[in-house]
């Protein structure tokens, strides 16, 4: 006879919590070398996902003061990461955006993590928990948009 446990949301909450953040750090230990703070990974990020902003858009997002957004801003378009351009509607306004350069650096750098995963995935999992992890990121991108 099974016995039947009782799963407590909170537990695996807890679990997940930890098991995700180690896997994050390792992603991040597989990622090619940056000069980029986290800051300016994090308004990289922001471009890439979310299409040109403002810098005061930016900077809400970010949830820091726009004079912080502007160093920010200097420093990664200094590095050719970013581009300027009158936003069309409003003149006054300026709307950055990602630059090829950019999308280059998060494209070899998606493949180095997703590299590194897949070959720790083959070495460690079966192919049955392969799977079984493919059937469990429809719900946690539930979780994650909720």
């Amino acid at each position: 006879m099974v016995e039947e446990r009782t799963v407590s949301a909170s537990a695996v909450a807890g679990d997940l919590r930890v098991v995700l953040g180690q896997l994050i750090r390792r992603l991040r230990e597989n990622r090619d070398s940056s000069d980029l703070t986290k800051s300016q990974s994090s308004v990289l990020g922001c471009l890439e996902r979310e299409g040109p902003k403002t810098a005061t858009d930016l900077a809400r997002a970010q949830g820091i003061r726009p004079q912080s957004m502007g160093t920010i801003v200097a420093a990664l378009e200094a590095a050719g990461l970013i581009s300027r351009s009158p936003d069309p509607s409003d003149g006054r306004k300026t709307i950055l955006s990602i630059t090829s350069k950019a999308r280059e650096q998060y494209r070899t750098g998606r493949l180095a993590r997703e590299d590194w995963l897949t070959q720790a995935m083959t070495a460690t999992l079966t192919v049955d928990e392969i799977a079984r992890i493919a059937s469990v990121i429809e719900l946690l991108d539930r979780i994650a948009r909720s």
